[in-house]
């Protein structure tokens, strides 16, 4: 069956240029040809948070994150995985728009086997922070939204870098990403020691981000912790959260059990009274 037959078309005519078509200076483009103008107009804005943290130490890094995801005032899961394996001695925490996130992660895993298939090793942490941050800074202005820190163990040593979807990358010992990193912070400034074992290191990222959840409305669910050890990256635990904080409310605070044993190990000051029949300027012996 012809074309026309089927929906009433009608071939323009030879003579000039088809009338459906506009002027010359007035072509259609698509409406995303701009994509910052188009993201503006167009683009969601919706809140979202999380909390996730990492920190060096004598035994290796800990990453710990909650797993709720959020979408404005929706919970959309509240048992997501936040913290990524990358490959044996490598994990990332995600923070920002979670399908970013796994793609970009996809790709750094990608970039990361090819690389160790063709020099036959794998680069070291600083490496795949200094890949990710490459990639991802030339998609900057559009909307990109990854702030990651990625834990490992290479030749040098446990190594924690901090990366941003703008080319930013940052190296330290202690990172907290997301709405709930100033509580986590809080926490981890008090508690943070680098020669800590690592059952007082567990306790410190799960007590950090307890407490973030707690106050962060858009954090929640669980909370996950991985240790990145010498001989590879280990998954700790998953804990509830309103469980976790409940329990660290029972325990006594740090330091208050020495404090009140200093106290009263203190003798009393003696105070002494003089007779008032003494003459002034007279003491006693």
């Amino acid at each position: 069956m012809a074309l026309q037959d089927v929906c009433k078309w009608q071939a323009p005519g030879t003579q000039g240029p088809s009338p459906h078509l506009p002027q010359a200076g007035g072509w259609a483009v698509p409406p995303g040809w701009d994509p910052q103008t188009f993201l503006r107009i167009h683009g969601p804005r919706l809140a979202h948070g999380t909390t996730t943290l990492a920190f060096r130490f004598r035994h290796g890094v800990i990453a710990a994150a909650d797993t709720r995801s959020s979408c404005g005032n929706y919970v959309q899961c509240p048992a997501s995985r936040k913290i990524i394996p990358v490959h044996q001695h490598l994990v990332g925490t995600t923070s920002g728009t979670s399908a970013d996130c796994a793609a970009w992660y996809r790709v750094l895993r990608r970039e990361l086997r090819l690389r160790a298939l063709r020099d036959g090793q794998l680069p070291s942490v600083a490496g795949a922070a200094k890949l990710l941050s490459a990639m991802m800074s030339c998609y900057r202005g559009l909307d990109l939204c990854v702030a990651t820190a990625l834990c490992g163990w290479d030749r040098s040593g446990p190594a924690l870098f901090y990366v941003y979807s703008d080319g930013t990358r940052l190296q330290g010992n202690i990172f907290s990403v997301g709405s709930g990193s100033p509580y986590a912070y809080g926490v981890l400034d008090r508690g943070y020691r680098y020669d800590m074992s690592p059952q007082e290191a567990y306790a410190l990222a799960r007590c950090a981000v307890a407490h973030a959840t707690h106050r962060d409305a858009y954090s929640g669910g669980a909370v996950d912790l991985f240790h990145v050890r010498e001989n590879g990256w280990e998954y700790v635990s998953r804990n509830d959260a309103c469980a976790l904080y409940s329990e660290l409310q029972k325990l006594p605070e740090p330091g208050k059990e020495e404090e009140e044993e200093a106290r009263w190990d203190q003798p009393e000051p003696v105070t002494l009274h003089r007779d008032s029949r003494m003459p002034a300027g007279t003491e006693m012996l």
